[in-house]
C-alpha cells in the first residue's frame, strides 16, 4: 500500500444551532447493540473457485470471515477471478451468518437483499467487510473503506489512537449514495484531531488532518464524507433528523398522508415540496422548498384507506388544508417531502414521500393507452401524471440513430399525455422523451424509454414500433375466421405446458430456420406437431406456453448465439461435470431461457421470431395459435405481470422511467420489494392493474389466446383476479371476436413475502380464491404423491414413490412413523381427487370424518375450493424435477427401471382422474428427464431437450448445472446404465399416458362441473384406521345420469409393489368389467387387473391404477 495525501474541503461545526446544509439524506447511522452470530460467510459465485464444494453455500468454512475485536467488525480477504460467474448472472455475493440462509444480508444492508454485484477484470485479493451492528457488508473492491482515524479511537474502544486499522470509526454507505456517515456518542468533552483513511483495491489515502471540539460528555458526534466533492462534514450537535432517500411517509389520497412518527400537538408537521427538485435535509429541516402545512388527525385515515393499505395499521394521519388541495397536482411533479418539529422548531424527523395512493385518487384513466388507429392515423398515449413534460422520437427504421422529436400534450384531468400523428406514422420506430423527478436519484431525469404498452418493438426491444394490430398483412390467411376447438366446460381441458424453443429446437423434422420458433407449431407433419396430435386425438385440450411475452434474458439478435458442441458433450459421461461446465460457459449468452423476467408484457418475444425486427413476431405468433387451433389444441399463454426484470434508472426498466414509484410495490422505506425474485410490480395500484388487465384483454382479442396461467398469482391482489375475470366474462364472439366466458384463468396461489396473509389486502392465494372459479396450483396432492415437498430432500419419498411400502436406504423414520406420513399424503390426495373442496367430507386416517377444510397441510386447511375448475392437479412441472427424475432419486435402489416407470405412470394417473383440471409438464409423457436438473431455466438446450422420436428421454446427459451440492446423490444414479430408458419403455409410456387421456374422456363422470356434482358423485372406500396402506379406492356414481355410458367407474391406485385385493360384499354380482381401454392396454400387467363378480373381489396389479366400468 501507499500513503499519499489529497486535497480535502472541510467544514467544523461547532454550534447548537446549525446553518449547515447537507448534501445528501442521511441513512440511520446509530449501531445496534446485538449479539455477534457463531460464524459469518461471504457466500456467493466466487465460493466454487476459492474451494468450496459449490458456490452460495453459507456453511462454506473456506469463505468465512473473521471476527476482528480491535474493529468490532468481521473481515476477510480472498482472491476474486473474473470467472466467478457460472451462472451467468453476475458475478455476486451476500453475507449469510450462522452458516444458513435463515439470516443474511445484501445490499443496502436489508436482511434477505439483494445480491451484491463484484465484477473484477483480473484476479485480485479483495477484502469482505460486515458490521453486525449495522449489518453493511462490503467489499474494497467497489467501494472505498472510508475510517475516521485521530487521537479519539480509544474512547472508541480502539487500542491505540491515529489507527487506520481499527474500524470502529467506520463511515458507512448503506444506500449506496456516496454519503459516508458515522455517528457517536462516546466522546468525552475535548478538542481532538481527525483524519480519513480511505482504502480501495489495496491501495490507501489519507486525508490532511483537522480537528473538531465536542463542547459536552458524551454530546453526539457526526461525521459525514460526501465522496463526489470530496468533502468532510462534522457536526457536533448531531445528525441532521431523517432521509430524504427513504420514503417512510405514504400519501395515500388527495389530502391524507400516513407516517409511522408520534401524532402529537406537540409537534409541527408539513409538507415540503420543491418543483425544481432543490430540496436538502438540514439540521434544521429542510430547505429549498415550499412548506405547506398538516394537520394530525387522531380519528385516523378511515376504513377504507386501511382496507386498501392494512400494512399501514398504526400509522398516524395528516392532512393537508382544502386551500391547499388545488396545489396537489403541481406538488406531485416535483420532490416532495415531509417534516416533523418540535412546537420550538428544534427537528424531530424528516422523509421523503410514496405517491402511489394520491396518484390513484387523482388520476385515474380508463381510456385507451399506447398506440390506437383510427381510420388510418395513430394516436399514442402513455399515462405519466408525474412527468414534467412527455414527447416522441420518430425513426423511420429501428436503426436509426438520428428521429424527429414531437412535443406530446398534458391532459391535466387524467395525467395522460397524447399525440395524433399522421397516417405515414404507420410502421415507424419510436421512443418517448419523459422529464420527470426520480426519487432514488434525487434528481430530475430525462429519460428516453419505450412505449409500456407496446404493441411491436425492435430487436432486443430498443424502440417500440407503430404498428395497426387489425392490418391484414399481419393475419393469416383465416385468421377473422378462426374456430375454436370445442369445450364445454373447464373441467373438460387437460393442459400440457410447453416451451416455445424446447418443443423444436432438436426436431430435425422441422426446418433450421423454424426450429424453436413460433413457425415450429405450423410445420404439421413435424415429429413434435405428431406427437401434439396424438394427444389432442386421445384428449389432450390445451398447450400451456411457458412465457412468450418480450422477455429480458435473451439476445433477440440470434447470430450472436453461442452453443455447445453437442457431439463432444456426448463423448463425456453419464455424470461427468463437464456437460455441465460447457452449457455454463455460454449461460446469456446461448438462446435460452425460461423467460421469467418481463420486460413488455404485451408484445410477442423476438428470439421466436424468424426475424425479431418489427411486426414479424405479430403475425408468426398469431401462425402458431391458428395452427395448434386447428389441431385440436387451444392455447394458454404463461404470463409474469408479479414483476419486471429491472425497475429504476436501470437499462431494462421501462415502468419506473415514466412514473417512478408507482408501478412498484415498495417496503416501509421506498425500496422496491424483490420477493418474487425480481422487481415487484404493485398490481393493487390500479393503473398497474389497468396495465395488465389491458393486456390480457389485448392478448385474448387479438392474438385469440384461449387461457392465462399468472406467475406466482398469490402476489396479485384477489380483486386484480377478478377484474381480469370479469374483462374476460364481457368479451363476445358478436362483439370482440371471441367467447371470453371460454377463456380459462389460473395460477400460482402461493402466499409468502411482504403480501403474505393477506399484509397488502385480500391476495389471490389458494385460501382466498374459492368462488371465483378461478384455478389454482394444488401443492397438497403434488407433494403426496411425489413425496416431501420442493424445499427438503429430493430422496423422501411419497405415495407413488415407495414411502412405507417399498422404502429407500435414506429413509431413517420408524415404520410407524412412515405409515403415519403416508395415511396423511393418502387423505391429501383423496381430497385433490375430489376437486380439492373445503366442504367435501372424507374419513381420515384417524376414523374423523371431516371435511376439506380441517384435513391439514402444513399447519393449513387442505381443502380450499369451492367449484372443481378452481383446482389445478399437477404431479410435475417446469419447476423442480421432473416427475422421472424425482422418482429416479426417491425410489428404493433395488427398484428395477420397470419398477419407476410404473410409479412415473401411477402418478401421472393421479392427476388424470382426479376432479379439476389436470396439468403436466411437456415430456411427462415420454419419461421425460433434465438429467437432474431441478432449475433448468438457464440450463441450455443440452438439460432441456425434447425428443419426440422416443429414442432418448435425455436421462444420463451429466451432472445438472442446478444443485452441485447433492451430485454425491446425483452420480451414482446418472451413471447407473440400468436406469436408462429404452426407446421401447419410453414409446410404451407415451401409450400409457394416451391411454389415461382417453379414459379421462370417455366419461363426465372423471370432469364433474359442481362442488355439488362432486360430493353426489364421488366417494372413497378403504378410508380411516383400517384401511389398506397404500391403495385409493375412488367410486363414481353417475346419479345424475349424465353418463349415458357408465353408471358407476371404480378407480383403483395401488402404490404397493404387489398385488392388492380389495374386496365388499356389496359387489357381489356387481356388473363391473376392466375400461375398454385397459383390456389391451400398452402396460401388459395393467391390462390383468380383475375383478371376481362371484366374491366381489378385485385384483390390482403393483404400481399401477386401474379403472372398472358399470355399463348402463
Amino acid at each position: 500500500m501507499r500513503n499519499t495525501k489529497c486535497n480535502l474541503h472541510v467544514l467544523i461545526v461547532l454550534f447548537t444551532i446549525l446553518a449547515l446544509v447537507f448534501p445528501s439524506a442521511t441513512p440511520s447511522v446509530f449501531a445496534q447493540n446485538t449479539p455477534q452470530p457463531e460464524t459469518v460467510t461471504i457466500a456467493g459465485t466466487m465460493q466454487s473457485e476459492l474451494g468450496c464444494d459449490g458456490d452460495w453455500m453459507p456453511s462454506c468454512e473456506i469463505t468465512n470471515l473473521t471476527f476482528d475485536a480491535n474493529s468490532d467488525i468481521w473481515k476477510g480477504t480472498f482472491e476474486v477471478t473474473p470467472g466467478n460467474d457460472q451462472d451467468k448472472k453476475g458475478p455476486r455475493y451476500k453475507v449469510a451468518l450462522d452458516g444458513s440462509w435463515s439470516e443474511n444480508y445484501g445490499m443496502n444492508a436489508k436482511r434477505d437483499g439483494a445480491d451484491i454485484p463484484l465484477v473484477v477484470d483480473q484476479p485480485i485479493n479483495v477484502t469482505f467487510y460486515y458490521d453486525h451492528k449495522t449489518h453493511v457488508i462490503t467489499d474494497d473492491y467497489n467501494t472505498p473503506i472510508i475510517v475516521a482515524v485521530g487521537d479519539f479511537q480509544t474512547q472508541l474502544g480502539c487500542s491505540q489512537n491515529d489507527d487506520p486499522n481499527c474500524l470502529r470509526a467506520w463511515l458507512q454507505d448503506p444506500e449506496g449514495d456516496g454519503s459516508f456517515v458515522f455517528a457517536t456518542s462516546a466522546l468525552k468533552a475535548g478538542t481532538y484531531s481527525i483524519a480519513l483513511a480511505i482504502s480501495q483495491k489495496t491501495i490507501t489515502t489519507t486525508t490532511n488532518p483537522t480537528s473538531f471540539t465536542v463542547a459536552e460528555d458524551n454530546d453526539e458526534v457526526y461525521f459525514s464524507y460526501d465522496l463526489a466533492n470530496e468533502e468532510l462534514y462534522i457536526s457536533t450537535t448531531g445528525a441532521p433528523k431523517g432521509n430524504l432517500n427513504a420514503q417512510k411517509a405514504i400519501w395515500v389520497n388527495q389530502d391524507t398522508i400516513l407516517w409511522d412518527v408520534i401524532g402529537s400537538s406537540r409537534y409541527q408537521y408539513a409538507l415540503v415540496y420543491s418543483p425544481e427538485a432543490a430540496l436538502e435535509l438540514t439540521a434544521d429541516g429542510i430547505s429549498g422548498g415550499i412548506e405547506v402545512p398538516l394537520t394530525y388527525t387522531e380519528s385516523g385515515p378511515g376504513d377504507e384507506v386501511l382496507t386498501q393499505n392494512p400494512h399501514l395499521k398504526g400509522y398516524s394521519t395528516f392532512k393537508l388544508a382544502e386551500a391547499d388541495l388545488d396545489e396537489v397536482p403541481q406538488m406531485l411533479r416535483g420532490q416532495v417531502a415531509v417534516v416533523a418539529r418540535y412546537t420550538s422548531g428544534k427537528m424531530v424527523d424528516a422523509t421523503g414521500v410514496q405517491i402511489a395512493g394520491v396518484l390513484d385518487d387523482l388520476y385515474t384513466y380508463s381510456g385507451k393507452l399506447g398506440v390506437e388507429f383510427v381510420e388510418g392515423t395513430p394516436t399514442l398515449r402513455v399515462w405519466a401524471p408525474t412527468a414534467i413534460s412527455v414527447g416522441v422520437w420518430l425513426y423511420d427504421n429501428a436503426m436509426l440513430t438520428s428521429g424527429r422529436f414531437y412535443p406530446m400534450e398534458r391532459d391535466d384531468a387524467t395525467g395522460v399525455f397524447s399525440i395524433t400523428g399522421e397516417p405515414a406514422w404507420k410502421n415507424k420506430f419510436y421512443l418517448y422523451e419523459v422529464k420527470v423527478f426520480v426519487p432514488k436519484t434525487g434528481k430530475i431525469e430525462t429519460n428516453l424509454v419505450t412505449d409500456p404498452y407496446s404493441f411491436s418493438l425492435s430487436m432486443n426491444s430498443t424502440r417500440s414500433q407503430i404498428v395497426d394490430l387489425a392490418d391484414p398483412m399481419l393475419k393469416p390467411a383465416g385468421w377473422d375466421t378462426l374456430e375454436k376447438p370445442e369445450l364445454v366446460n373447464p373441467e373438460d381441458s387437460v393442459i400440457y405446458e410447453l416451451h416455445v424453443r424446447d418443443f423444436s429446437i432438436s426436431d430435425e423434422s422441422v426446418p433450421e430456420k423454424y426450429r424453436g420458433k413460433f413457425m415450429a407449431f405450423t410445420v404439421d407433419d413435424s415429429n413434435g406437431m405428431q406427437h401434439l396430435k396424438a394427444l389432442a386425438e386421445a384428449g389432450l385440450t390445451h398447450i400451456h406456453l411457458l412465457p412468450a411475452f418480450d422477455i429480458a434474458s435473451v439476445n433477440e439478435n440470434y447470430s450472436t448465439w453461442k452453443s455447445v458442441d453437442e457431439d463432444l458433450l456426448k463423448t463425456y459421461g453419464p455424470a461427468s461435470e463437464l456437460q455441465a461446465q460447457a452449457v455454463a460457459q455460454i449461460k446469456a449468452q446461448d438462446g435460452f431461457n425460461w423467460g421469467y423476467d418481463p420486460y413488455h408484457y404485451t408484445t410477442p418475444e423476438g428470439s421466436y421470431a424468424t426475424n425479431p425486427f418489427g411486426y414479424v413476431r405479430i403475425r408468426e405468433f398469431r401462425e402458431m395459435v391458428q395452427s395448434l387451433n386447428q389441431s385440436g389444441l387451444r392455447v394458454v399463454m404463461d404470463v409474469v405481470y408479479n414483476h419486471t426484470s429491472q425497475s429504476g434508472q436501470n437499462e431494462k426498466s421501462v415502468l419506473d422511467k415514466i412514473v417512478p414509484g408507482y408501478y412498484y410495490r415498495l417496503d416501509l422505506e421506498g425500496n422496491v420489494e424483490t420477493s418474487t425474485c425480481c422487481q415487484n410490480t404493485a398490481t393493487e395500484h390500479r393503473m398497474m392493474e389497468k396495465l395488465m388487465v389491458d393486456s390480457v384483454v389485448t392478448w385474448a382479442t387479438q392474438y385469440k389466446v384461449d387461457g392465462f396461467r399468472f406467475d406466482l398469482m398469490g402476489h396479485h391482489m384477489l380483486s386484480n383476479m377478478q377484474a381480469v375475470r370479469d374483462a374476460l366474462d364481457a368479451l363476445t364472439l358478436e362483439k370482440d371476436g371471441v367467447d371470453g366466458k371460454s377463456i380459462y384463468v389460473y395460477g400460482e396461489g402461493w402466499d409468502f413475502g411482504e403480501v403474505a396473509k393477506n399484509a397488502r389486502g385480500i391476495n389471490a392465494t389458494q385460501l382466498n380464491i374459492g368462488g371465483t372459479g378461478i384455478g389454482v396450483f394444488n401443492d397438497r396432492l403434488r407433494d403426496g404423491v411425489r413425496g416431501g415437498n420442493p424445499f427438503d430432500d429430493p430422496r423422501l419419498q411419497g405415495f407413488s414413490t415407495g414411502l412405507y411400502l417399498f422404502p429407500n436406504a435414506v429413509e431413517s423414520r420408524t415404520p410407524e412413523d412412515q405409515l403415519a406420513k403416508l395415511l396423511d399424503y393418502t387423505d391429501w390426495i383423496r381430497i385433490g381427487l375430489a376437486g380439492n373442496l373445503k366442504n367435501y367430507t372424507l374419513t381420515q386416517k384417524d376414523g374423523r370424518t371431516v371435511d376439506g377444510a380441517h384435513i391439514t397441510y402444513n399447519n393449513t386447511p387442505a381443502g380450499y375450493t369451492l367449484d372443481p375448475q378452481e383446482n389445478i392437479i399437477y404431479v410435475s412441472a417446469h419447476d423442480n424435477e421432473t416427475i422421472f427424475d424425482a422418482v429416479q432419486l426417491k425410489a428404493p435402489a433395488e427398484a428395477t427401471l420397470a419398477d419407476r416407470i410404473r410409479m412415473n405412470n401411477l402418478a401421472l394417473s393421479v392427476p388424470m382422474f382426479s376432479q379439476g383440471v389436470p396439468f403436466f409438464h411437456a415430456g411427462d409423457d415420454i419419461l421425460r428427464s433434465k438429467s437432474l436438473d431441478r432449475n433448468s431455466y438457464d440450463s441450455g438446450d443440452w438439460f432441456n431437450r425434447l425428443d419426440w422420436t422416443y429414442q432418448t428421454n435425455n436421462w444420463g446427459v451429466g451432472l445438472p448445472i442446478e444443485g452441485t451440492d447433492r451430485w454425491d446423490i446425483y452420480a451414482p444414479l446418472l451413471e447407473n446404465p440400468a436406469l436408462k430408458p429404452s426407446p421401447q419403455q419410453i414409446t410404451n409410456a407415451a401409450s400409457v399416458f394416451r391411454e389415461f387421456l382417453q379414459i379421462r374422456k370417455s366419461s363426465p363422470l372423471f370432469r364433474l362441473t359442481t362442488e355439488q356434482q362432486v360430493m353426489d358423485t364421488v366417494s372413497f372406500l378403504n378410508t380411516g384406521p383400517e384401511q389398506i396402506p397404500g391403495l385409493i379406492v375412488m367410486r363414481l356414481v353417475d346419479v345424475d345420469e349424465t353418463d349415458p355410458n357408465y353408471s358407476e367407474i371404480l378407480v383403483f391406485f395401488n402404490a404397493s409393489p404387489d398385488t392388492v385385493s380389495f374386496s365388499d360384499s356389496t359387489w357381489i354380482s356387481a356388473g363391473f368389467t376392466l375400461h375398454p381401454v385397459l383390456v389391451n392396454s400398452a402396460d401388459p400387467i395393467a391390462s390383468r387387473a380383475t375383478f371376481n363378480q362371484s366374491a366381489g373381489t378385485f385384483s390390482i396389479p403393483p404400481l399401477t391404477a386401474s379403472v372398472f366400468v358399470w355399463e348402463d
